[in-house]
């Protein structure tokens, strides 16, 4: 019965999940069976080998990326890694059976998941009701799932009648690459779900092509773009491109999977060729670039749009990848009714057993908002403890979602050791960053909620939707002392957080990776404490700002002056640098200001505090193995100068900072 079952599933281009749940060495027995009776590669994803079958951590998952495999076993018995399960079925072609193992099924939801160590922000790991239930419900609702479970009978229906399936792929691939061969300048940009072929049409294009540059995220996944151009193009990196002040002489510059590169350097990427193709996954465990790349091109002119919509190892009416779009809301967030007046709401966790709908439409938008949005942000959104969520509009046709996680009340002696630089507890992002890298201890010992998302739809914006969000979350922040959010600085964003009533309280000294933007944090005081949070917080920022000065406009922030002088917050960094582990950027305009009190007995501090040398210079000049001993010495410095400047008061400081550790 399998037997003929699977070469119907192949002859219909389909692929298959059978759930199998039950106690954990039955789910064993179970998969054996069906391994017996189905020749494949059967490759095991699991976090230790199940068998002498290939196998593959979830973590590692990605290095199978651009294979293909017929059938394969993917265990959730203690852990269920979501992104992991939606890449292995995308390796899977037409005929796989993908073998579910789960824990028994009517356990399964109160049962301790080991993957929520990973996104939880929790010392032990937690159960994952709500993901549970919504994955049971989901399954218990499609016909193409084969449910297995412990003590009963396995049931395996014929397959009604299918039309063959022949792949299309190819010719739509090819009717794109015409298109892009007789384009005479512009961008254009090819969106298509994952197993579409995307990478393959670019590399087909830079093949077409003798002068084709390639740029990406990372090398390691133009893997499938290069096979397809025979190794006929150039590859460099984004910021080396940048970074070459003439002009390339290449006609097609080829960005595969752009919406993963920072909206600043992929304008100036843009702006440097005569022709640009940019490709990008529009949902999926990587993440959905729909969003980002509409936003984006919306500032670009002539952009030329194409879709690649056709699989290429699987027919449309495939069931499994419908099911894992529904499992894991890869779906695009349907587009908000015509406005009205708005309605803002608050809804919590418990909703996604009561009202599903509502906060599956909200994590669609904010998917569609934020580009790297996955999985894992799913399953925090479900069950990872301190989560709110407040909508604007109703669930068709959503017009705002905004997502708060609660931070903060660390106990003061945790705080001041987070201060201190010896610990680093999991969460808690802006309140311990003020702690470890503003300087402000307090800030992790007060209450506070931080804004992790917030997203309107496109027709929505500026109508007021996001600040009446951010109003009622902060007008119900009862028990809190500031709301906070962090964010990739530019300045629309910061106009639109000051409007929202946030003051700007630390801005990174280096751009973020992840958007190229330096991070700023911002705070909205609701108490008293808040308030003089934010205020001694507003003053710092003010007051290191000439020494700090990223190359930004932030409006509010107002240098205080020329003042200079060595103050008591100052004596604090100073020996929090010199005998606990505060970091050196954290440090650097106490440090400077030490500095300007004995400048020509301290040669290291004078060369890349003074001068600005950089790391490597100061290491080549004094003779040092590396960063490490140069901090150390760095440390060792600052330690004599506050002696010198006075010794009783430093031996105090030093003495309280070690009984901090």
């Amino acid at each position: 019965m399998q037997s003929d079952i699977q070469q119907a599933m192949q002859r219909a281009g389909i692929r298959r999940l059978c759930v199998i749940s039950g106690d954990a060495q039955w789910c064993l027995h179970a998969a054996a069976q069906w391994q017996n009776a189905l020749a494949g590669d059967w490759i095991t994803v699991s976090e230790q080998p199940l068998s002498s079958a290939p196998h593959c951590a979830p973590a590692a998952l990605r290095n199978l990326l651009g294979q293909e495999f017929l059938h394969a076993i993917f265990d959730a018995r203690s852990a269920f890694h979501a992104e992991a399960f939606a890449a292995l079925s995308g390796t899977l072609r037409a005929g796989s059976w993908l073998l579910l193992l789960t824990p028994p099924w009517a356990r399964w939801p109160q049962q301790i998941d080991e993957d929520s160590l990973r996104w939880a922000d929790v010392a032990q790991a937690i159960a994952t009701p709500n993901f549970v239930h919504h994955l049971q419900a989901t399954l218990l609702a499609d016909t193409q799932v084969v449910l297995q479970r412990q003590h009963q009978p396995l049931h395996l229906s014929p397959l009604p009648p299918l039309p063959g399936w022949r792949c299309q792929a190819s010719q739509q691939q090819q009717a794109i690459l015409q298109q892009l061969m007789e384009m005479p300048a512009g961008v254009a940009v090819i969106t298509a779900p994952r197993g579409r072929g995307k990478s393959a049409l670019a590399g087909m294009l830079a093949k077409q092509q003798d002068n084709c540059l390639v740029t990406a995220p990372a090398r390691v996944s133009t893997t499938v773009l290069a096979d397809f151009a025979a190794q006929r193009f150039r590859f460099m990196a984004p910021d080396a491109i940048l970074a070459c002040h003439d002009n390339l002489p290449f006609d097609w510059l080829i960005v595969d999977e752009a919406a993963a590169i920072p909206a600043p350097l992929l304008q100036q990427l843009v702006e440097r060729f005569p022709r640009v193709l940019l490709t990008t996954t529009v949902q999926g465990y990587e993440g959905t670039g729909r969003g980002f790349m509409l936003k984006f091109c919306a500032g670009l002119n002539g952009v030329r749009h194409f879709t690649l919509d056709e699989p290429l190892r699987w027919s449309r009416q495939d069931p499994l990848e419908a099911l894992v779009n529904k499992l894991l809301l890869f779906e695009d967030a349907a587009l908000p009714c015509a406005a009205s007046a708005t309605s803002v709401r608050r809804i919590d966790q418990k909703s996604w057993l009561t009202q599903p709908d509502s906060l599956a439409a909200a994590y669609r938008l904010l998917a569609s908002a934020h580009y790297r949005t996955s999985p894992l942000d799913l399953r925090r959104m479900m069950d990872a403890p301190g989560m709110q969520f407040w909508l604007a509009g109703e669930t068709q046709g959503l017009q705002g979602a905004l997502w708060l996680v609660d931070e903060g009340g660390l106990a003061p002696t945790l705080a001041q050791a987070v201060w201190a630089g010896t610990r680093r507890p999991r969460g808690n992002l802006v309140a311990q960053s003020l702690a470890a890298h503003a300087g402000f201890p307090e800030a992790a010992t007060l209450r506070s909620r931080r804004i992790s998302r917030i997203a309107v739809a496109a027709e929505q914006r500026r109508q007021g939707t996001g600040r009446a969000l951010v109003r009622a979350a902060s007008d119900a922040a009862g028990g809190c002392d500031y709301l906070s959010v962090s964010f990739g600085y530019t300045e629309a964003l910061w106009v639109f957080w000051r409007a929202c009533g946030f003051s700007l309280v630390r801005i990174g000294s280096q751009r973020e990776a992840s958007s190229g933007c330096y991070a700023a944090m911002a705070i909205r005081a609701l108490t008293p404490a808040g308030e003089a949070l934010q205020q001694q917080a507003t003053r710092r920022l003010a007051r290191d700002w000439p020494l700090l000065a990223p190359p930004i406009a932030a409006g509010p922030v107002i240098s205080d002056g020329s003042e200079i002088s060595f103050t008591d917050d100052d004596w604090w960094e100073a020996a929090g640098f010199a005998w606990a582990q505060r970091p050196f950027e954290a440090s650097y305009a106490a440090l400077w200001r030490l500095l300007q009190t004995r400048p020509l007995t301290l040669p290291l501090l004078s060369a890349r505090v003074g001068e600005k040398q950089s790391v490597s210079a100061v290491v080549q000049r004094f003779g040092l193995s590396g960063r490490k001993a140069l901090t150390a010495q760095l440390r060792q410095e600052t330690a004599q100068a506050l002696i010198l400047l006075d010794n009783k008061r430093a031996e105090a400081m030093q003495q309280q900072l070690m009984a901090m550790q």
